[in-house]
């Protein structure tokens, strides 16, 4: 990790714990918005403008985080509006790497070749992590956010004077409903399957393994009654953030995290919302399980051996 935008130590999984050793994640350090007009978010600071061209998204396709991220930019129509790279899925001891894997990109902005380095370049005295996703201002060289859940909601509106496509996956009439289960979707089920997989104590990871498979229940339920997202026929943002965990969750979390009461192909409405969603234009080539096999099967501290499974597919 950085401290005061020096690299410290070797990369590790587990960013923090309590006492009970549960897996606790890090929040994220920069949080400023681009808005129509540049006027500041409801963080950080104002100036930076949608504008075609001038912002890039840096993204892993392992990573849930940042691959919703990818799907709103399909599905808003953005990718002429915002370039991508993807890193390396196999995290090293510097953390995300450029290039290197079939799939990964080399730094087009900066030329440098660890993810962290960008960080420094937008604080020379940042300390914490460096994670994916990292919205990048090509204008002023510095990252605009790096947190996940705003990058949504700014793809979602902030450049729709310009490019005015897809759905919108917050609308105001929803927006309360859409609140409290994204609460909930969190805290139980997204980051639900790594704090059992990154729990050092059988209490810990028993506890979260019980909220995995609540969640999951009652989420079996929910589309058990013909609806075709989580709000009926309307797709938000809590469609693309249940979406991301699902995929990935037969491939990595039922095997490596040992959330393994059943897969999800065992759950046949949550089974068809997956297909459903997958077969969303474009959102297929949003999900790289070749990346997302190889990514977290290279965490040393789960998977020693760095032997990456066969199968399964999504399928």
């Amino acid at each position: 990790m950085l401290v005061n935008g020096i690299w410290q130590e070797n990369w590790q999984p587990v960013q923090a714990q309590d006492e009970q050793g549960r897996f606790i994640r890090q929040t994220s350090t920069f949080r400023n918005w681009i808005t129509p007009d540049g006027a500041p978010g409801p963080t950080g600071t104002g100036g930076f403008k949608a504008e075609a061209g001038r912002y890039h998204l840096y993204v892993a396709y392992i990573c849930p985080w940042a691959s919703r991220t990818l799907m709103v930019r399909r599905l808003k129509g953005l990718e002429e509006m915002i370039g991508v790279t993807v890193v390396n899925p196999r995290l090293t001891d510097q953390g995300w790497q450029f290039g290197g894997f079939p799939g990964a990109g080399e730094d087009p902005q900066n030329g440098v070749r660890y993810l962290h380095e960008l960080y420094t370049r937008a604080d020379q005295q940042v300390s914490g992590r460096a994670t994916v996703p990292v919205l990048w201002d090509k204008q002023t060289g510095t990252i605009v956010n790096n947190e996940s859940a705003d990058i949504l909601r700014m793809l979602n509106s902030a450049f729709s004077p310009l490019v005015d496509q897809g759905p919108d996956l917050y609308p105001e009439a929803l927006a309360a409903e859409i609140e409290a289960l994204n609460r909930s979707l969190y805290t139980d089920l997204n980051n639900g399957v790594y704090q059992a997989g990154f729990a050092s104590s059988q209490p810990a990871y028993e506890e979260a393994y019980g909220k995995v498979f609540a969640m999951l229940d009652a989420l079996e339920a929910r589309l058990g009654d013909g609806r075709r997202y989580l709000f009926g026929d309307a797709l938000t943002e809590t469609d693309i953030r249940l979406f991301v965990t699902l995929v990935r969750f037969d491939a990595a979390y039922h095997g490596l995290f040992k959330c393994n009461r059943n897969t999800l192909s065992a759950m046949p409405a949550l089974h068809a919302y997956l297909h459903r969603i997958l077969a969303l234009d474009g959102i297929a080539e949003t999900v790289h399980l070749d990346h997302v096999k190889a990514g977290y099967y290279s965490i040393k501290a789960l998977n020693p051996s760095g032997i990456v499974p066969i199968g399964p597919s999504i399928l």
